[in-house]
């Protein structure tokens, strides 16, 4: 399988604390790490595992936090296309506590591709899945190219602007800043996919049929749910490319979100290939 993301890069210092501090307080870090994270970083080097091989489409900071960005997707088995800007690369600081839950704070705007990019968009015809988290409108029309395309509300306006059919749209059904209802969308998504975390997750298709899944049983202990999201978007892209139905494909998303919160970072632990590979043996799937 061919499979790509279009999206956005944060480079991320992971600290690892008892508690997230409150207003005055000190807290020591046991333990600190950075990676090149954020929407479209985690779900590319989850693709990558997945299939082998990814390519992500992204606009990066001419700084050194930019490069070192590129260098380490590009050692996960990513093949990263970059738009760089003159401005400094976004940071994030995340904090990680006992709990496992994750705390996340921004510096810089959000670099987006643009379809105006002097990027290698045409690439994008051969794919047989893109997932998108941040472009413009021109980007999510060279993205509509390939044979399936899944996006995030996250994208923002551009998204509805674009007007491109999106064969799944998939957000957290607890989070603000991933809001979906019927109609905000023309032409409506084809499958829409809401998830719920340990609670599993619900979707609904373009003729009404719904459908859900429970949580997938962690393969070990929490440590992290940095990422878990996105490791379940790039499951259900990977899936929805390779032909599984709307419920193999939610499990097996549900699969890698579970597996990603199970080591530190999005990157810390592995998707046992044993289940994914048991899917692909169905008649009509396509192999990686």
């Amino acid at each position: 399988m061919s499979v790509a993301v279009v999206g956005h890069v944060e480079f991320v210092e992971f600290l690892q604390v008892a508690h997230v501090p409150v207003a005055g307080e000190i807290v020591q870090v046991r333990g600190a790490f950075a990676e090149p994270a954020g929407g479209g970083g985690v779900a590319a080097v989850q693709l990558a595992r997945l299939a082998g091989g990814a390519t992500l489409f992204t606009a990066l900071g001419d700084d050194a936090n930019g490069r070192l960005a590129l260098e380490g997707l590009e050692r996960r088995g990513v093949r990263v296309h970059v738009a760089w800007r003159a401005t400094p690369q976004r940071r994030a600081n995340t904090f990680i506590d006992d709990e496992g839950e994750r705390t996340i704070a921004v510096i810089g705007g959000r670099d987006e591709p643009s379809g105006a990019d002097l990027l290698p968009w045409d690439e994008l015809v051969d794919c047989d899945a893109v997932f998108v988290t941040a472009g413009d409108p021109a980007a999510l029309r060279a993205a509509r190219r390939a044979r399936v395309l899944v996006a995030t509300p996250r994208v923002g306006r551009a998204l509805a602007q674009s007007e491109v059919a999106l064969d799944a749209l998939v957000f957290s059904s607890s989070d603000p800043g991933e809001r979906y209802d019927p109609g905000d969308l023309h032409p409506e998504p084809r499958l829409v996919v809401a998830t719920a975390g340990a609670a599993g997750g619900s979707y609904i298709d373009s003729a009404g049929r719904r459908g859900g899944w429970r949580a997938s049983a962690l393969p070990g202990p929490l440590v992290d749910t940095y990422g878990a999201g996105d490791s379940f978007a790039a499951g259900l892209t990977f899936g929805l490319g390779a032909g599984l139905e709307p419920d193999d494909a939610v499990r097996l998303a549900a699969s890698c979100g579970a597996a990603c919160v199970t080591g530190a970072g999005p990157y810390g632990a592995r998707l046992d290939t044993a289940a994914i590979e048991a899917m692909l043996q169905r008649p009509g799937v396509q192999k990686p």
